[in-house]
């Protein structure tokens, strides 16, 4: 009796989980970031500035979206893509195989931009918030939310939206 293959190929799968793994290195990468500049280099350190609450929460959302939708959930698409190709043995060609890039590259723009600059913004206003004997600027909401998140051009919240919308027209 010939023997039955059960290896299923899925090409965007594949890329989807390909896609993941990068996702999961700079999740890594971040992580080590993180940690490291606890101890040396971040001052005020992280842990101060998510212990504190307030605007660093956009720093601990960032973050946990970032491993749940940037990592996961690019994970967790691939098995989607496996169905449809490996399973129901659909084909991606022309319109759609456009359509699965559109996917692949605006989920990820989308993901990164989203959820780093919460953490970037997060982390820069939370710690202007901080009393100075620790680090920080003793800023009251006001005056981070004029020089912190709208301290850059049409400031974090613009292009916290435009991440998002890239995500969402990605999905």
């Amino acid at each position: 009796m010939a023997e039955m293959s059960t290896q299923i190929k899925s090409i965007w799968a594949s890329r989807f989980i390909a896609a993941a793994i990068i996702q999961g290195a700079l999740a890594t990468v971040l992580t080590l970031y993180i940690v490291i500049g606890q101890i040396f280099f971040l001052k005020p350190e992280p842990s101060r500035v998510i212990a504190f609450g307030s605007a660093g929460q956009w720093f601990t959302v960032g973050y946990v979206t970032y491993l749940i939708v940037g990592v996961i959930g690019v994970a967790v698409t691939a098995i989607f893509y496996h169905y449809l190709e490996g399973v129901l043995g659909k084909k991606f060609t022309g319109f759609s195989n456009t359509l699965a890039w559109i996917h692949l590259i605006l989920m990820n723009i989308g993901v990164v931009g989203t959820t780093w600059m919460m953490m970037i913004s997060g982390y820069l206003a939370g710690a202007a918030m901080l009393p100075p004997d620790v680090g920080g600027l003793g800023w009251n909401p006001g005056q981070v939310h004029v020089n912190v998140l709208y301290g850059i051009p049409l400031g974090y919240p613009f292009w916290i939206t435009i991440f998002i919308i890239l995500l969402s027209l990605g999905f």
